[in-house]
C-alpha cells in the first residue's frame, strides 16, 4: 500500500499539465476514491475471476490461462493490495495536486535560471516543497492499511488458508465468528495502539509546524 503515494505523485505530475481535457482526466482519476470499499471489492473479484474475468481475458491473449489470483495463497495478497491501491492512489493524487498548486514559483524560476531541468528540478526544488503532502499521504496510507477490513471480507474472507488475513479481519473472525470476545478485544487493543502511534506522530508534526 505504500506504493500509493508514489503512484499518486506520478499521476499528479501528469495531470498537473495545462492540457485540454485534464479536468475530465482528474475527475476520472479521483472517481475510485468516492466508491465504497465494498463496491471496489466486488469489482476486483469479478475482474480476477478465472473464467470470464477481464484480467484472464487479457492474459488469455498472451498465452496465460486460468490464473486464479484469489485462490492462490502465494499471490492473493498482491491481488488485494492492487485493489486497495486503486482508491488510495486517487486520494494521494489529490494531496499532491494541492501541493503542486501551492508551489513557490520564485524557487522554480530561480532553479530554471540556474539551469535546473527535468529530474534535477523535480528532486531538488519540487519534491522538497511537497514534503507536507508526502507526510500526510504516508500517514493516511499506513493507517488505512492497518484498518483494512472491507476488501478482505468481500474478496477472500481471509483465505485461502488464512493467507490474506489481516488484524482487522482476524479481530472480527475471533470475536464474531468464533465467539472469542476476549481474544478479539485483545487484537482490537493492539490494532488501536499501533494506529495511535501513527496518529500521535501525525498530530505532533502538525502542531510543531503550526507553532513555527
Amino acid at each position: 500500500m505504500l506504493l500509493a503515494p508514489i503512484f499518486g505523485l506520478l499521476a499528479a505530475l501528469v495531470l498537473n499539465q495545462k492540457i485540454l481535457g485534464m479536468r475530465l482526466a482528474k475527475t476520472l482519476f479521483f472517481f475510485p476514491f468516492v466508491l465504497s470499499q465494498v463496491v471496489i471489492g466486488l469489482v476486483f473479484s469479478w475482474f480476477y475471476q478465472p473464467d470470464g474475468g477481464l484480467l484472464n481475458v487479457i492474459l488469455h491473449h498472451i498465452g496465460v490461462h486460468g490464473l486464479a489470483i484469489l485462490s492462490n495463497p502465494h499471490i492473493v495478497t498482491f491481488g488485494i493490495i492492487a485493489a486497495g491501491l486503486w482508491p488510495q492512489t486517487a486520494y494521494c493524487m489529490i494531496l499532491y495536486l494541492t501541493g503542486l498548486n501551492n508551489l513557490n514559483p520564485e524557487l522554480i524560476e530561480a532553479g530554471r535560471l540556474d539551469g535546473a531541468r527535468g529530474w534535477y528540478l523535480l528532486w531538488n526544488i519540487v519534491l522538497p516543497q511537497l514534503l507536507p503532502a508526502t507526510f500526510i499521504a504516508l500517514v493516511v496510507t499506513v493507517i488505512g492499511s492497518l484498518r483494512s477490513f472491507d476488501l478482505v471480507a468481500i474478496m477472500t474472507s481471509g483465505g485461502p488458508f488464512g493467507s490474506s488475513s489481516v488484524l482487522a479481519w482476524l479481530m472480527y473472525q475471533q470475536a464474531i465468528g468464533n465467539f472469542r470476545l476476549g481474544y478479539g478485544a485483545a487484537i482490537g487493543v493492539v490494532l488501536f495502539a499501533i494506529m495511535a502511534v501513527f496518529i500521535a506522530f501525525f498530530l505532533w508534526r502538525i502542531l510543531r509546524d503550526a507553532a513555527r
